[in-house]
């Protein structure tokens, strides 16, 4: 028989019995739907907890500490290069402060406006590729500073670190939040991006001796603290340039060269969440201390793994009672059909027909169950994220830890074809009994019964 032939009687022999076989379908659909559902707040739940860990820092970020001074490695530019060839590994900077440098960021007539600011020195491409974002201008490292000029990045509300050193004590400070009369946000003292601004170092030894360099505000970067608290209010640097800064001081004020201990800190970004296992468990090898969200980050996802398999299981409890209606269904039809398969085999039917014809019938339920059961899931999901959820204790495990704003239920591409074909798959599978059943049949059997 023609393969469109198969598919037609396949039809006309479901609908023989509508009710019977919509009774079927039902059971397919509440399993999918079951399975579906569960599943997908197993996923909006791992997903919500995701997002809370990712407000409380960048979860593809890995912050090196250099605590211990007996390891036979060096944090310095040479590790971190090595570093940067791991694979999955982004990008790698050190985290190089100004310390001892005894500085003032000034702007105004006289110096009206002050600030103190520890400077972070990074590698000029870092802040862009550990995912720092510019709210105003651009990256240090896109901009030709002049020879006497020294370009810096700064956090988005730097300008709010001013102090009016000729204001009176209560007045010294614009803060950010701050609101005039009228109810308007306050503007700060300085406009950075504006400004003539200009960074001023005094001797230790010589208070009266004095080095000035001018200043050029590149950019100011959104603020995240997901990313870096310095974001808000920082000051990053050209690595190189505040080297070569720090050795100027260090000879204006006569000072003695320290022996190089390496780098006190550094950022190794990864490409996926992923690598941050194997990253940390290298850098560790080389004698060095991490820090990462994947301690947090970890037992967490295996937590929500166990709890998705608990889900998934009370659905697929569903979908195996749909398939033992499938199966019972199928076993009714060939006592119904008997003498009718004793026919076809008589007329010279292939046996493998008679197979195909009712594996085609038990997964034709299967699939249209699933589809319909696909369809009900994405109402239910809809249901769930616009008017909440509660199911006493299992409710409470699936929603704890989901966010202001996060989606309770989520159902991705992947549920969505894994479902319809695990529920096709379960009609195929309820049907291969009654279908190797129905090819035992004896012909003449068939054909002289009742």
């Amino acid at each position: 028989m023609k393969l469109m032939d198969l598919i037609d009687l396949c039809f006309r022999n479901l609908t023989r019995r509508k009710v019977r076989t919509l009774l079927t379908v039902v059971g397919v659909v509440v399993g999918t739907c079951a399975i579906v559902v569960m599943i997908s707040l197993g996923i909006g739940m791992k997903e919500s907890q995701e997002q809370a860990l990712s407000e409380m820092g960048d979860l593809k970020l890995i912050q090196v500490y250099n605590y211990n001074s007996g390891t036979k490695n060096i944090l310095n530019d040479a590790t971190i290069e090595k570093w940067k060839g791991l694979k999955g590994v982004v990008t790698a900077t050190p985290i190089y402060e100004s310390g001892d440098l005894n500085l003032l960021i000034s702007v105004g007539n006289k110096d009206r406006y002050q600030t103190t600011p520890d400077i972070v020195g990074v590698y000029p491409d870092a802040l862009e590729e550990l995912g720092y974002q510019i709210e105003e201008g651009q990256f240090f490292s896109k901009t030709g500073a002049g020879k006497d000029v020294i370009p810096i990045v700064v956090g988005e509300q730097w300008g709010y670190t001013f102090e009016d050193i000729h204001a009176s004590p209560q007045n010294r400070y614009i803060m950010e939040g701050d609101v005039d009369q009228n109810g308007n946000p306050k503007k700060p003292f300085v406009n950075v991006m504006k400004d003539k601004i200009t960074l001023t170092l005094t001797s230790n030894q010589d208070e009266t001796k004095k080095l000035k360099k001018k200043i050029l505000v590149c950019g100011r970067l959104k603020k995240d603290n997901s990313k870096d608290y310095r974001t808000a209010q920082g000051v990053f640097m050209d690595i190189n340039v505040l080297k070569k800064l720090k050795e100027e001081y260090r000879r204006f004020d006569n000072g003695k060269k320290e022996a190089d201990k390496g780098y006190q800190m550094a950022y190794v970004k990864v490409e996926d969440i992923k690598d941050i296992e194997e990253v940390e468990k290298v850098i560790k090898e080389d004698g060095f201390d991490t820090s990462s969200m994947e301690s947090i980050r970890k037992p967490i996802e295996q937590q929500a793994k166990q709890q998705q398999a608990v889900l998934g299981g009370l659905g697929a409890i569903s979908l195996f009672v749909a398939a033992i209606g499938i199966t019972n269904t199928m076993i009714m039809s060939i006592y119904e059909r008997t003498r009718e398969i004793g026919v076809m085999k008589a007329l010279g039917c292939y046996v493998r027909d008679i197979r195909t014809i009712f594996l085609l019938e038990a997964g034709t339920i299967g699939f249209f169950g699933g589809v319909i059961g696909i369809l009900l899931s994405y109402g239910l999901s809809f249901l769930i994220n616009k008017f909440g959820f509660s199911l006493g204790g299992v409710g409470e495990m699936i929603t704890e830890g989901v966010t202001s704003g996060g989606q309770t239920s989520i159902i991705p591409l992947w549920l969505v074809a894994l479902a319809l074909i695990f529920s096709t798959f379960i009609g195929l599978i309820s049907g291969y009994y009654p279908a190797n059943r129905a090819v035992k049949i004896s012909a003449l059997e068939a054909i002289r019964g009742d």
